[in-house]
């Protein structure tokens, strides 16, 4: 069932009326109107557009999910496809949820993919900021951005909690380097895909602003100033989000070449201190006679060589950290 709301001069006069009303709502010239569809059917769709006289080309693209993040204008309105993002700790990933929009003069219509994207946080911004609803459809595209972006920044916070506990996993004594990895990969994964909707929606909301295309009133040009400085901080954000994951694997690949150093280090101390007394054992076993040979001073001779040797080399080599 779809959403509606009606504004008058800046003031909220009805809800949730039909659809097949619109039309007529929009006849009055101080009626603003938000029209909102989540999976919309193709009668759904044929029906807005009959409506409001929505481009063909539009209509599909608010269909066909997948679309990237765009502001394209057709004769009579414009088409908006951003993305709504929320992190799935479980997966530890970026999930995402497309939503359109079309913009008229005096009418918004949010199309959303599924339920991913809950629409009650928008009308949450709407009534909070009620004393800006003379800014008509500017005002309600306002509160559709604002809530988007913010979730950027949202989903920027926990990626950097993420990898705040990443940090601390690569130094642990006791790291399992595999699930390190694993996590690095989905981080750098997800803050791609964050990357990928942050600087086209920046993009957006600067074109909006402008003022040669007249879609933002003088009034809510500051409020969309914010939402462009949101967008900004949150593309700054990732971008140096990902450098830190790039930097944190190569952390974990140092440390890990440097122990694989620490304990060949060890290993070859060790083989040196085994070969002593195998060369020495080797030696006296050959089969000519020499000094103390099948004498008992002979056999206490050579032991002792042994020991005095292998202890040496112990020691010297503990003392280097190689064992």
């Amino acid at each position: 069932m779809a959403r509606t709301r009606r504004y008058r001069d800046g003031v909220l006069e009805a809800e949730d009326f039909p659809v097949t009303e619109l039309s007529e709502h929009l006849n009055d010239p101080g009626a603003t109107l938000w029209v909102d569809v989540c999976s919309p059917t193709d009668d759904d769709m044929a029906l807005l557009s009959a409506e409001l006289g929505l481009h063909r080309l539009a209509v599909e693209d608010a269909v066909d999910a997948g679309q990237r993040p765009k502001l394209d204008h057709y004769d009579g309105h414009w088409f908006l496809a951003a993305y709504g993002v929320r992190f799935d700790a479980e997966r530890v990933e970026l999930a995402g949820c497309e939503v359109s929009a079309f913009i008229t003069d005096r009418a918004l219509v949010t199309v959303r993919q599924n339920e991913q994207f809950a629409i009650e946080p928008v009308l949450t911004r709407w009534d909070d900021l009620a004393e800006l609803a003379k800014g008509g459809v500017g005002f309600l595209l306002h509160g559709l951005l604002d809530d988007i972006v913010d979730g950027y920044l949202d989903a920027a916070q926990t990626l950097d909690e993420q990898i705040d506990e990443l940090e601390e996993l690569v130094f642990a004594d006791d790291a399992d380097h595999t699930d390190v990895q694993r996590r690095s990969v989905s981080l750098r994964r997800s803050l791609g895909r964050l990357r990928k909707v942050v600087l086209p929606t920046r993009e957006i909301v600067n074109t909006l602003m402008r003022r040669d295309l007249h879609l933002v009133d003088d009034a809510m040009i500051p409020y969309y100033q914010d939402v462009y400085d949101h967008a900004l901080r949150a593309g700054e954000w990732t971008e140096s989000m990902r450098d830190l994951v790039a930097t944190i694997r190569e952390t974990q690949l140092n440390i890990q070449s440097n122990r694989l150093n620490g304990i060949m280090k060890k290993v070859t101390g060790w083989a040196a201190v085994i070969a002593v007394p195998t060369a020495i054992t080797g030696y006296f076993g050959q089969n000519v006679p020499f000094p103390g040979s099948q004498t008992a001073a002979g056999f206490w001779a050579s032991t002792v060589v042994i020991l005095v040797m292998s202890v040496s080399l112990y020691v010297l080599f503990k003392r280097r950290d190689w064992l």
